[in-house]
């Protein structure tokens, strides 16, 4: 449990280490920001144009992860998890919660010029449909039409960590915030990316593909990232502008794997994924739980104290 533990505060240092600087797209409005700046982790500063959240605080990703580990921390029994989950959702991110409030916000902005950030979280469009359909109580949970977005891999973290690997588990997990094929594989691809990593492997990037070269289910993971195998050498700011620095899927996928490849720490991720701009808390996410995975790596003490949610995952580590 402790290894799930440790990986969960590592996607969610992450998020909060990139929250300031989130979703800044200009790369010249980026680069003013951070010029002559040693410390651009926790940005003292909100320059996220479009929400602004106290400093320690996480996205609307993390918080994702956050209400599940809430649900398995409360719920009594396995069987009625994801039934708690799907509860917990519509309470924290719908009607009455400061992300369902900031929505209607959101819509009056649709009508004049945006000029500022909102005060509050920001709800993304996988939880929004997910809401909807769970409170519709619809079949198939999760939005159909929808940006691949990284919710869905969010609310699977603890659970594949801290309850269980089974497949078919996680992959309910996911499909109650996002019912998609691309949601699903490329969110089971980035946790198994981590599982090996927790396991000690060498390079878990190698070796998952070695594991599934003649999966037909991760056929198109294994050749996204033998693609980015080979701009290793490159920059990974040029990299990311050209592979996506978007909140979707394939692309914030493949560029956090241009990251993972070309770091050698947590810190050192995490901050090449600030500077890289874009959604650089959901592909924060992911690398600072690869990082947190490994053995010998470890996330900076000075960022766990910085993080609101952290306090409550070291409870229980």
């Amino acid at each position: 449990m402790y290894e799930g533990l440790k990986i969960l505060l590592g996607a969610t240092v992450a998020d909060a280490a990139a929250r300031p600087l989130h979703w800044v797209y200009d790369p010249k409005k980026l680069k003013s920001y951070i010029k002559g700046k040693k410390d651009i982790a926790f940005f003292k500063e909100n320059k996220c144009p479009f929400y602004s959240i106290p400093l320690g605080a996480v996205s609307g990703y993390n918080d994702m992860a956050q209400v599940m580990f809430q649900t398995i921390i409360t719920s009594k029994k396995k069987s009625e998890l994801l039934e708690n989950f799907k509860k917990n959702i519509v309470k924290h991110f719908g009607p009455g919660s400061i992300y369902w409030k900031n929505l209607k916000e959101r819509n009056k902005y649709k009508k004049k010029k945006w000029k500022k950030p909102l005060k509050g979280s920001w709800l993304h469009n996988n939880a929004l449909v997910a809401i909807q359909n769970i409170k519709n109580n619809k079949r198939i949970k999760g939005r159909l039409k929808v940006a691949q977005e990284t919710d869905p891999f969010n609310a699977a973290i603890p659970y594949y960590f801290l309850v269980s690997k089974n497949e078919k588990e996680i992959k309910k997990v996911i499909r109650t915030v996002a019912y998609s094929h691309i949601n699903e594989v490329y969110s089971l691809a980035r946790l198994k990316i981590i599982d090996l990593a927790s396991q000690g492997e060498k390079n878990p990037i190698q070796k998952f593909i070695k594991l599934n070269n003649k999966n037909k289910y991760f056929r198109e993971v294994v050749k996204d990232i033998q693609k980015v195998l080979k701009l290793k050498n490159q920059d990974h700011t040029k990299v990311t502008r050209m592979l996506g620095k978007a909140c979707s899927d394939p692309g914030n996928f493949k560029s956090s794997v241009h990251c993972i490849i070309t770091s050698s720490n947590y810190e050192q991720a995490i901050i090449k994924t600030i500077k890289s701009g874009g959604c650089n808390v959901s592909r924060g996410i992911f690398c600072g739980s690869y990082f947190a995975a490994l053995k010998d790596r470890n996330i900076p003490l000075a960022w766990i104290k910085k993080t609101i949610p952290a306090k409550k995952i070291l409870e229980y580590i």
